[in-house]
């Protein structure tokens, strides 16, 4: 019986985004969390005796800050030769040969496939469990071209692995890079497929197993869940059973709250507390980043938007009393709306309803939501580039986004306006 792992998109040393600013985060577990997963995925082969580890593709983040990154890569892979397990890896968009300028001569167990052309792994040892691996490694960051056409027919009477690095038909978040079908990898004739880039784990095809492992370490919100890699055993009729295994050592949930039957913020927080605890318990009391979404039309939706800051500090109140501190706030949310219809301000009066009504009309006419975004662009140019470029960048020229930022707005200058009268 072969054993073997399958693992991808380690992205080692890459930083772990969303709570460094956050005072009491695990700083050090969020920067060496990739290292940690490493480490973890070498102590997994070693523990099952794997006859060989495949690691397909962005095992690095890009091009080494400095030597260390590799170093650290090239100690790990010794403790897999001194065992006799060897490793084929190929590289991805983010370790592309031409992005790395920096390299260490790899150990003699660990073979790099081509860059130029669909290879097969040469290593003695593979050819005595009798495994052919094929694979081809990213020439360049963005491959467009589809790699598994040029791939060689299967080696009789051999064990016969695909590495790719893929979108295959496309998927969400992912750029589609080496795209192909299920049927052109069906059509090796494989009896296994070791894919690489897609970072949610799936299996997309039975027979032959066509599997992405996902990464090996969730970095941000958009990673969520247990991460790790594939355990795969295989019978003398080259019948795969899979086993995913988790190897990270932090993750990422989403903690969605609805408030539409909460009557006062403190309920809000006790169901926090409730989910929280749930979802400890769930990832098996390892450190989380939790992203708070919190929904629905309310009573409370002017307490809570009027007073934003003190409700997210209540919610990380709560995670410093969970046992052992194993949380933390990575952003709240607050997609809230009042129980009182947009633009039915027949519960206001005076300055209150003035204000409302011409809310509701700039939200209602185009151009003046673009004389709005104008206004804005002074703001933008003093913001910093994490929010006016990448995946949360703030759209100032986006109607629905400028109206959901009057949505917020309102309640905070309802619920002053109100103060100053009653004052």
């Amino acid at each position: 019986m072969l054993r073997f792992i399958h693992a991808a998109d380690i992205h080692l040393d890459s930083p772990l985004k969303g709570l460094e600013k956050y005072e009491g985060a695990p700083v050090d577990e969020i920067r060496g969390a990739t290292r940690k997963a490493l480490d973890n995925l070498v102590d997994l082969a070693i523990e099952r005796q794997v006859d060989f580890v495949l690691i397909a593709g962005d095992l690095y983040d890009g091009n080494w800050k400095d030597h260390n990154t590799g170093l650290f890569f090239v100690s790990r892979m010794h403790r897999l030769r001194d065992e006799g397990i060897p490793v084929v890896l190929i590289s991805g968009n983010h370790d592309a040969a031409n992005r790395m300028t920096r390299s260490l001569r790899l150990p003699d167990n660990v073979e790099l496939l081509p860059h130029t052309e669909a290879g097969t792994a040469s290593m003695a040892r593979l050819a005595e469990l009798g495994v052919a691996i094929h694979g081809r490694s990213f020439a360049n960051p963005a491959e467009f071209d589809n790699l598994a056409q040029g791939y060689v027919r299967k080696k009789s009477g051999f064990f016969n692995i695909g590495m790719l690095h893929t979108s295959l038909d496309g998927a969400d978040g992912h750029e589609p890079y080496a795209p192909c079908s299920l049927d052109d990898l069906r059509q090796k004739e494989y009896d296994y497929w070791a894919l690489g880039h897609v970072h949610v784990r799936q299996i997309r095809c039975d027979e032959p197993p066509v599997v992405f492992p996902g990464n090996l370490q969730g970095r941000h919100i958009r990673e969520t869940g247990a991460k790790g890699c594939y355990f795969v055993s295989v019978d003398a009729q080259h019948h795969c059973t899979l086993e995913f295994v988790p190897l990270d050592v932090f993750r990422w949930e989403i903690c969605r709250l609805d408030a539409t039957e909460a009557r006062r913020p403190e309920s809000l927080i006790d169901q926090f507390s409730t989910e929280l605890t749930r979802l400890t318990k769930m990832h098996d009391g390892l450190p989380l980043g939790v992203r708070v979404e919190v929904t629905g039309a309310t009573a409370i939706h002017e307490i809570l938007r009027s007073d934003s800051i003190r409700w997210l500090n209540e919610f990380r109140n709560v995670t410093l009393a969970q046992q052992n501190q194993r949380a933390w706030i990575e952003k709240v949310r607050w997609n809230t709306t009042s129980r009182r219809e947009r633009g039915d301000s027949s519960d206001l009066s005076g300055p209150l309803a003035v204000l409302s009504g011409h809310l509701e009309e700039l939200r209602s006419d185009p151009s003046r939501l673009m004389e709005l975004a104008g206004v804005l662009e002074t703001l933008k140019r003093k913001l910093p580039d994490e929010l006016v470029n990448g995946d949360d960048a703030l759209k100032f020229d986006d109607p629905e986004q400028l109206c959901r930022w009057l949505d917020e707005v309102e309640p905070l200058l309802l619920g002053h306006m109100r103060e100053g009268v009653d004052g």
